[in-house]
C-alpha cells in the first residue's frame, strides 16, 4: 500500500515538472500550495489510520 502512495507521488511530481515550465508564476504557486495541502492531509490521514489500526 505505501509502495503505491510513493509510486504515485514520484508520477505526480514527474508530471508536474513536465508541465510547469509551460505555467505563469500565479499557477505555479497555486499548484505548490495544493500540493502542499494534499500531501499534509494525506500524511494526517495515513497517521490516523496507523494509530486507529494499534
Amino acid at each position: 500500500m505505501r509502495n503505491r502512495i510513493i509510486t504515485g507521488m514520484v508520477l505526480g511530481a514527474a508530471a508536474t515538472m513536465l508541465l510547469m515550465p509551460d505555467m505563469d508564476r500565479n499557477t505555479r504557486r497555486r499548484m505548490k500550495r495544493a500540493n502542499r495541502y494534499i500531501r499534509n492531509s494525506a500524511e494526517d490521514a495515513y497517521a490516523g489510520m496507523m494509530r486507529w489500526m494499534k
